[in-house]
């Protein structure tokens, strides 16, 4: 593999490392979504049935926004950083 990737030109290899990294980031984000999906169903539903109440979509409507801006909050943060380190 090493060898592989050695024959690549700069660009290829830059290609092949974005290529890389945007499946890394979408693995990520597959996997806050579900994170976020189990904890705010657990926080959130209760024994209504197969549907949720008006007052459980509101509990997950609430938690799904409050999941998002914390991660918009770290990623400032850690884009703030990585500024800084440049």
């Amino acid at each position: 593999m090493d060898q592989q990737i050695n024959q690549l030109t700069p660009q290829q290899r830059q290609a092949v490392l974005m290529r890389a990294q945007q499946e890394a980031n979408q693995q990520i984000m597959q996997d806050m979504i579900q994170r976020m999906v189990k904890t705010c169903f657990n926080k959130c539903a209760g024994t209504s049935g197969d549907r949720l109440d008006s007052r459980e979509q509101s509990c997950m409507a609430s938690c799904q926004d409050q999941y998002f801006e914390t991660r918009n909050q770290v990623q400032q943060a850690l884009e703030a950083r990585q500024s800084g380190m440049r």
